[in-house]
């Protein structure tokens, strides 16, 4: 228990670092070239950009640091599974700023933060950390089979020795 409080603490920070270059970027699009005065997507647009280059930090943040031990040895097959599950997690906070901006209509420039950076971004964490965990970062995969160990006691998965697995024709 003790590992993933420490987890989770790590990918807070990790998320922190991305939040402000996701809140800074959107901020400052937002408010100039993709301001809702000049293009009417403007904040649906600035969002997905600066959604974009967080993934990219909170990648390498999750990947060096928070999961580190989890990693795999395959990078671009990592880093395809991150981006999935991070555009999920963009998605999330799109569907929250677009039903804040363009359904309810609260078009000012603190409603969108609220709606991508407060309960978009609350919805979203939980996604990801969910899904990086348990499929990203879920460590090497274990290609052995069983029926093929002498070793008594020696375990494949975690926790389950070998002695206890048994294969589909009993042995």
């Amino acid at each position: 228990m003790r590992a993933l409080i420490t987890q989770f603490a790590q990918f807070g920070v990790v998320g922190l670092g991305g939040l402000v270059v996701d809140v800074a970027i959107f901020n400052i699009l937002r408010v100039t070239v993709l301001s809702p005065d000049v293009i009417h997507e403007g904040p649906i647009i600035a969002k997905v950009l600066s959604t974009s280059v967080a993934i990219i930090v909170n990648w390498l943040g999750n990947r060096y640091w928070t999961f580190s031990s989890r990693r795999r040895s395959s990078k671009l097959r990592e880093a395809f599974e991150f981006a999935v599950v991070s555009v999920g997690g963009m998605l999330i906070a799109l569907a929250c700023l677009w039903v804040s901006h363009y359904v309810l209509g609260f078009t000012s420039l603190l409603a969108d933060n609220i709606a991508t950076n407060v309960v978009g971004l609350a919805l979203g964490t939980a996604f990801r950390f969910t899904f990086y965990r348990l499929w990203v970062f879920r460590g090497p995969v274990s290609t052995t089979n069983p029926s093929t160990l002498s070793e008594p006691g020696r375990t494949t998965f975690p926790g389950v020795p070998v002695s206890t697995i048994t294969t589909r024709d009993g042995a």
